[in-house]
């Protein structure tokens, strides 16, 4: 093979500065498919939302480039592509294959893969991957997270273990006549699928326009380099921590058939000397008749999303930083050890988002500017999987993010707002509103954030929402899975915790019942459902707020008057500027001693 047909860079010209190209040309290549797919979706969930990620793979199944994916879906995506060449090995150029089976390293069922294995000279180099979620994943229940499961025969969706759906370019027409008879939505579906297709072929065609232009043997070097590269990142990272093992624990909260929730445990072994940081989620449940169940993928995934969120140093996401981190899985257990027949149709969220918080927040055992305290994920009624009939009996299935969970507060700023959740931190869009009653026949009444829903410290958790919605003419069935209901999302180091979350449905005559939290609920027109997510915790003691920020905060109504002065203590008084409010100190510094005074008193005292 001529390795360097374009008269390109050789290996022994990859100076810093050719690594810098090759670093954005990869990046810029994983955002062209990112585009791609954001552009022609045709379900609301990937055209509005953006619930889907694209990445690049090498041959031998190391993560390379995924720019603004969601953690969860692409962190473990070398997992999909070794099955996928055990299963194959005599994959060819044409090849593409659908891969949703969370056994053989995908996420969860309703996340297809869209796979396509990169050839140069009749030589497997990369694989273009694109995993979206789905509207409809043909499960029993018209929702892609489905809770109340014995079982993945219970759940009912389509599996497909590492199928081919393209062979020459052409679709396996068998592949999509199944989808197309089992799916309720077979037109979005298919659009969608073809929305994946094209992101990964247009990355198969710009990897081997860069491969053609540099020579393969240069791009194999930059892989080797750009790895190492990543590695030391990340090594350095790690020896700047304290060496300590560290102890978590969270629980989601209790729901019908589990009366005690489930107690999710975390042990993490920092050695900065090593430079290696080991999780260790053995001692765990065993798995459990219900889709709560986490991936292996998930479960990694998650460990590394903690670990990365507690470092300040912004590492390539890639597996070359992945070598300095170990996670050790237990068979059998419910956090990372799926076996058959469970499922893991909520995989992506609840007891993986109680794993993430117990870890990033077990980095503040370390001392005074470490970890995070938990942020809220709650995947309540405004992440609902709804669906109905439009007028003319045509049905619709979809899933909204149109609520919003408050986000950790740091050792260094406030909880983000558009936090989502620990999974996906800031990386999945909020709705449209005004799009969402376009495309689906619903009203949406009122959404808005909550005052005092962050948790309070001296940095503030991020606020929670509140959605009001209902169908218009038809009926609406709506499925949520809003934990953090019971035990929300913790402070650290003195702060208080965020809003617990809630769901609750409004007749047509004006009154409101509460309703369980993670199920679901058949509207009927004239009926509302209203559902409040959860608020992030807050981080260090409230009385330590900067005055001005308390000031700030009740200007901007993130904070009550009230709570400013009974929880912060800080007084305020209408002297300020133009006859506004402004900071009384010397009432504020009174006020903080009492309180203080009076939870030493209590018991409560030190942070």
């Amino acid at each position: 093979m001529n390795s360097n047909p374009a008269g390109g860079a050789s290996p022994r010209e990859l100076d810093p500065t050719l690594m810098a190209v090759l670093a954005h040309r990869f990046e810029a290549i994983v955002r062209e498919m990112t585009n791609t797919l954001f552009r022609t979706g045709r379900s609301s969930i990937l055209n509005m939302a953006r619930d889907f990620s694209c990445s690049i793979i090498t041959a031998d199944d190391q993560l390379f480039a995924a720019a603004e994916g969601l953690q969860v879906h692409v962190l473990g995506a070398g997992l999909q592509t070794s099955s996928m060449s055990r299963l194959h090995p005599d994959l060819r150029e044409g090849d593409a294959y659908l891969h949703n089976d969370p056994m053989l390293g995908n996420t969860h069922t309703a996340d297809h893969t869209i796979l396509v294995p990169v050839f140069f000279g009749g030589e497997h180099v990369f694989t273009a991957s694109a995993k979206a979620h789905q509207a409809d994943c043909g499960n029993a229940e018209p929702s892609t997270y489905v809770t109340y499961v014995e079982d993945v025969y219970a759940e009912g969706g389509l599996v497909f273990p590492c199928v081919k759906v393209q062979e020459d370019h052409e679709d396996v027409e068998d592949v999509i006549r199944m989808c197309r008879r089992r799916i309720r939505v077979p037109e979005v579906w298919y659009g969608d699928y073809l929305a994946a297709l094209g992101a990964a072929r247009i990355g198969e065609r710009r990897l081997q326009g860069v491969i053609a232009r540099y020579g393969v043997e240069t791009i194999r070097a930059f892989v080797t380099a750009w790895l190492d590269y990543s590695e030391r990142c990340m090594e350095q990272a790690i020896r700047k921590l304290p060496a300590r093992q560290l102890r978590a624990r969270s629980r989601h909260d209790p729901i019908p058939g589990l009366p005690e929730g489930v107690e999710v445990n975390v042990t993490i072994d920092v050695d900065p000397e090593a430079g290696r940081v080991s999780f260790d989620l053995r001692e765990n449940p065993d798995c459990i008749p219900f889709g709560l169940n986490v991936s292996e993928s998930c479960a990694r995934g998650g460990c590394i999303i903690a670990l990365l969120n507690c470092l300040e140093e912004d590492i390539p996401r890639n597996a070359g930083s992945f070598r300095r981190v170990e996670v050790l899985l237990r068979e059998g257990s419910i956090m990372g050890g799926l076996i058959e027949p469970y499922s893991a149709s909520v995989a992506t969220t609840n007891v993986l988002n109680r794993m993430i918080n117990a870890a990033q927040s077990a980095f503040c055992q370390l001392g005074e500017g470490e970890g995070l305290a938990e942020g809220a994920g709650a995947m309540g009624v405004g992440y609902a999987v709804f669906s109905g009939t439009y007028g003319n009996e045509d049905p619709y299935v979809s899933e909204m993010v149109i609520g919003n969970n408050g986000g950790p507060a740091s050792p260094h700023c406030d909880g983000w707002i558009t936090y989502a959740m620990p999974d996906c931190s800031k990386t999945i869009y909020i709705d449209s509103v005004e799009m969402l009653e376009r495309t689906y026949p619903l009203h949406f009444r009122s959404f808005r954030l909550l005052a005092d829903s962050g948790g309070a410290g001296r940095l503030r958790g991020g606020p929670a929402s509140e959605v009001i919605y209902g169908p218009r003419a038809t009926p609406l069935r709506v499925f949520y899975l809003a934990d953090y209901a019971r035990y929300p999302a913790q402070g650290v180091r003195g702060g208080l915790p965020g809003a617990s979350a809630s769901a609750s449905v409004i007749d047509a005559d004006g009154s409101e019942r509460e309703v369980e939290p993670v199920g679901d609920s058949l509207l009927a027109p004239g009926q509302w459902i209203r559902g409040v997510e959860a608020g992030g915790g807050g981080y260090g003691d409230p009385l330590e707020r900067d005055p001005e920020a308390v000031l700030r905060d009740v200007l901007e109504r993130w904070v009550s008057a009230r709570a400013a002065l009974d929880v912060y203590g800080v007084v305020l008084s209408e002297h300020g500027p133009g006859g506004g409010l402004a900071v009384d100190l010397a009432g504020t510094r009174e006020r903080r001693e009492t309180l203080a005074g009076a939870r030493a008193a209590a018991g409560g005292g030190g942070s």
